[in-house]
């Protein structure tokens, strides 16, 4: 009889256990779809994946690196990070994991670095609806060194009926009359400001957040735009199709990544240059491959 009594105690405690863990991941849910959804279509991530991901690798936001970090994607320093930093057993004791000022600045990061590292690139042939090669092409690519990895984030999907997300149109629509006409060079879009438009005014109207734009235009804050002045909307890139820039009066380095959509770190990499130094009339300018 005691024994019954116990065990019918301890179901109780389950069941309280599970609907209490469950409705912490729906609330989890709710709080970032949107987040999720509008990376869908600006980088081609499945809304379903990047919840499944962050409700995985922080446990919901409960996780010590999530509170301590706002790192909901378990993403690691790696050699390019130059941001702030924190330390946390994984794999091994004292790893170092990426440190965010806010959660957003996490998902954004998840999706910059999915886009950029060279072996997920395969990832974004598939359909964004096909959640389950999605899932297991993370794990062959090396996200998680968990076995079950895939088989995790899957069976997230269809219990929490994630998939939803994957068939959601964005908030970032723009109506048919537009003041900014999307337009695309080297494969990332940008708008076209107006006179003494500035980020946080773009950024009103498409419905992003300001710091996306001034990350995007490897800019440091916001200000006044050049009315013509091309404000990109999604990350630019690495290296462009075109092979060489020749340098005019008025040219500046910056002024350059801005024409041809090439992120200013990876404009100096590519010629050698010391941050902050501008070419000289004539100096020739790498945009696809690095200067010998």
């Amino acid at each position: 009889m005691v024994f019954k009594v116990l065990k019918n105690n301890l179901i109780l405690i389950l069941i309280s256990f599970q609907s209490y863990s469950q409705s912490n991941i729906q609330i989890y849910i709710q709080q970032y779809q949107d987040v999720a959804v509008n990376h869908m279509h600006e980088y081609g991530i499945p809304a379903s994946i990047k919840l499944a991901q962050g409700i995985l690798e922080s446990s919901y936001g409960t996780s010590k690196l999530a509170k301590e970090s706002n790192n909901h994607f378990g993403i690691k320093c790696h050699k390019d990070w130059a941001g702030a930093v924190v330390y946390h057993d994984d794999d091994e004791k004292d790893e170092c994991f990426r440190k965010y000022d806010f959660v957003e600045d996490s998902y954004l990061d998840h999706s910059l670095f999915l886009v950029n590292k060279e072996r997920y690139s395969s990832l974004f042939e598939l359909k964004k609806n096909d959640y389950k090669n999605w899932a297991k092409g993370l794990k062959k690519a090396g996200y998680a060194t968990n076995p079950d990895y895939a088989n995790k984030l899957i069976q997230l999907i269809e219990t929490y009926n994630l998939s939803y997300y994957d068939n959601k149109e964005t908030d970032f629509v723009l109506k048919e009359e537009s003041l900014y006409k999307i337009k695309q060079y080297n494969y990332v879009q940008y708008v076209t400001a107006k006179a003494e438009d500035t980020y946080d005014e773009i950024a009103e109207y498409l419905g992003v957040w300001p710091w996306e734009l001034i990350k995007y235009n490897d800019a440091s804050d916001d200000r006044v735009l050049l009315e013509g002045e091309r404000v990109y909307i999604q990350p630019k890139r690495k290296k462009c199709q075109v092979k060489t820039h020749e340098v005019i009066e008025g040219e500046t380095m910056y002024s350059i990544s801005q024409l041809y959509a090439i992120k200013i770190a990876d404009l100096y990499k590519k010629n050698k240059m010391k941050n902050g130094t501008q070419p000289e009339i004539g100096q020739v300018i790498y945009l696809k491959k690095r200067k010998k």
